[in-house]
Parts: C-alpha cells; sequence; structure tokens
C-alpha cells in the first residue's frame, strides 16, 4: 500500500506513535509517505520507501493567524495525486482529519477517491476539541472519516460522551517495539546516579499541570522517609519551578535530579526501579508503557486508559487521582524487598509485550484493507 501519514511532528504521544507506526509500516514492505509541516523528532532516517513532504504556510499580511488547514489540504491533494497515494491516516484530530476531509472532497472532483482513517489520541477529543470553538468542526470531522480508531476505550468513551458521533470507533491501542526496548547496555552507570544502597524512582513527562508533578514530589517525600532513594524527573515544563521549589521545602533537594529533555530516557529507565505517573489525564499513558517495556514497574492513577495499561498488582498499582498517600504505601510494597521488585520487574515487562509492535500494525493494515474496500474503483 501507498500511505500518506498526517501528524504533528513533535515529542508528544500522537506523534511519537504516528511516525512509529509509519517506520513499522515501511518495514513491513509499505510505502509512506510523512505530510507535515516539518520532519517529526522520531524521523530519523528517510528511505526508499519513507518520504517526508512539507507543508508551508504562505505569510499574507491580510491574514492575521495563516491558514494550516487550507495549506494541509492542498498539499494533500498534490503529494496523493503526485505518489499515488491509496489511503491518509490522520493522527489527532484538529486540524488533520478536518483536512483531509477536504482533501478528499477535493480530489473527487476529479475521479479520484481516497479513504481517511482518523485516529483520536487524547487532547484533540477531551480539551482542545471539545471547546465550543470548534466542536462542531470536530464533530463533523470524525462523522466523516472513513474508519475512526481510538488509542484506548477510556477514549472512546469519552468521545462518545463528548460528540454526537455517529461513526464506529475502533480501540486500537498505542504501541511499542520490543525489541528497541530491551536493555542493551552492560552497565547502565548506575553508580552515577545514587549509592549501591538507594533506589532510583523516575518520572518522565512535559511537567504540565496534568501530570501532577507536586503528587510526584508528595509520592516520593513519603518514600524516601523509609527506603533510601533518588528521584529523576525527566522533561521540561511549566511545573518545574513548583518542583524544585518544594524539593527545597521538604529538604530533599539533594536526592531530586532535574535532567531536562534528556534523550537518554531509554538509559535512565535502565537504571530505574520504578516509575511514577500519578496524572490527572491520561488518554492512554505511553510513558507508563515505555518503562514497563524497559522492566520498570509503574505507580500511577488510575486516569483514562491508565488503566488498560498498568495491570493493578502485576506491572505495578493503580491510586484514585491526588491519593498521594495510596501511591506511596504501593511503593513501598515494591520497594522495600528485593525479591517484590524483582517480580514486579518482571511482570511489568511481560505486561508490556501484548502492546509489542508485531501485535498492533497488523490491526492497521486490517483497517486500512477495510477502508480501501468500501471506495469506488
Amino acid at each position: 500500500m501507498k500511505i500518506g501519514i498526517v501528524c504533528y511532528p513533535t515529542f508528544g504521544g500522537s506523534g511519537v506513535v504516528a511516525t512509529e507506526l509509519g517506520i513499522a509500516l515501511a518495514e513491513r514492505g509499505h510505502e509512506v509517505h510523512f505530510i507535515t509541516y516539518k520532519q517529526p523528532v522520531k524521523l530519523e532516517l528517510l528511505s526508499w520507501n519513507i518520504h517526508f513532504h512539507e507543508v508551508t504556510v504562505p505569510q499574507y499580511p491580510l491574514f492575521h493567524f495563516q491558514p494550516y488547514e487550507l495549506a494541509l489540504s492542498s498539499k494533500l491533494v498534490d503529494m496523493v495525486k503526485l505518489f499515488k497515494i491509496e489511503l491518509l491516516h490522520v493522527h489527532y484530530a484538529i486540524p488533520h482529519a478536518y483536512a483531509a476531509y477536504m482533501a478528499k472532497k477535493m480530489l473527487a472532483e476529479e475521479g479520484i477517491h481516497i479513504p481517511f482513517v482518523t485516529t483520536l489520541h487524547g487532547t484533540d477529543i477531551t480539551l482542545v476539541g471539545n471547546h465550543p470553538f470548534y466542536k462542531p468542526a470536530v464533530t463533523f470531522s470524525i462523522n466523516n472519516s472513513d474508519v475512526v480508531t481510538s488509542v484506548s476505550k477510556s477514549l472512546k468513551d469519552d468521545t462518545l460522551r463528548l460528540f454526537d458521533i455517529k461513526k464506529e470507533i475502533h480501540v486500537v491501542p498505542n504501541f511499542i517495539d520490543m525489541a528497541k526496548h530491551t536493555n542493551t547496555y552492560t552497565d547502565c552507570q548506575r553508580d552515577l546516579m545514587a549509592e549501591e544502597h538507594e533506589r532510583i524512582i523516575t518520572h518522565v513527562s512535559n511537567l504540565r499541570p496534568v501530570k501532577r508533578i507536586e503528587d510526584v514530589i508528595q509520592i516520593f517525600y513519603k518514600v524516601q522517609k523509609e527506603v533510601p532513594s533518588k528521584l529523576m524527573i525527566v522533561g521540561e515544563g511549566p511545573e518545574k519551578a513548583t518542583a524544585e521549589r518544594m524539593s527545597y521545602e521538604l529538604g530533599i533537594e539533594e536526592q531530586v535530579v532535574f535532567l531536562g529533555n534528556s534523550g537518554e530516557v531509554d538509559k535512565i529507565l535502565c537504571f530505574s526501579d520504578l516509575f511514577l505517573l500519578p496524572s490527572e489525564k491520561e488518554s492512554f499513558g505511553l510513558a507508563a508503557l515505555e518503562a514497563m517495556a524497559t522492566g520498570v514497574p509503574v505507580i500511577s492513577s488510575n486516569a483514562g486508559g491508565l488503566a488498560e495499561v498498568n495491570v493493578h498488582g502485576v506491572s505495578g498499582f493503580l491510586s484514585p487521582i491526588g491519593d498521594v498517600d495510596d501511591m506511596a504505601k504501593n511503593a513501598l510494597a515494591i520497594l522495600k524487598d528485593p525479591d517484590t521488585l524483582m517480580r514486579f520487574k518482571k511482570q511489568a515487562k511481560e505486561s508490556a509485550r501484548k502492546f509489542d509492535t508485531e501485535n498492533i500494525v497488523p490491526i492497521y493494515e486490517e483497517i486500512y484493507e477495510k477502508a480501501l474496500d468500501k471506495i469506488p474503483s
């Protein structure tokens, strides 16, 4: 198949998953065309069957805001015609599904019929898409997609609750390449971050309020009282200053290490013993899955799709949002006993295997085939 993928080219979950999907599809012999305003951050190598087409938006002083949707839909039309693309897969409902619909209608005027699949990822539904300014357009775009998928059952339920959706929504979870998350380090250099007797606890996010970074600090504060530990916080965002201040106020500033936007998350997870994700909202929980794939058990809230990823009592534990006492108790239950910790590490990795690329990408291929079958020849 010749597949066009539209996504945000940033570090966000939707862009990462879309890029990994395109790479996996190319490895399976498909021709993949990424169409967006910048080469996706995870797309490090182009090849004979992986292509990138940049969407440029001419700057006109007449427009207070430049019309990206118009430029994208026009670019989609041009790329479909030039490369004989057979199907579009757009990630994030707005503006991508809207632009895909317009491109589809323009192409139909020329006798070219192309289906498009829309994947819903989270804030495109629960936050931005639900805003009254955008809600009618998002509803229209979803209902006029040929196929709609959601990364979790929780997000599917939210979509059906918030929007008047007529289309069937297929749940296709996010995925991970387990082969890439097998620890290849003979020495994680753990001693650079902590003493031999200390546990290492990690949190990775964009440090936005929805990630509840204050809860991360509070949980760690309670844990380190009973188990000598270090906390690694990976990422940059508006809550970083708050977390730094709290660390000083609680007297644990020497035990909390802020690593910024590190490009070595896999190495950090290699020497981690526990992963904290007490989020207020998570459509799926890709960061938790990445930790599990590396053999790191997860202490998380039960928000959104997290319960579909983090198996309570197996890969870690789930707690009500904001219940830092319960999260700290569960963390200590794992960390205090070395045998228990090793058991949870093993179980976390096993739980992640069902989300392996090899299990999920064929589901998308089947969806593509069904979408193509509906298009008149």
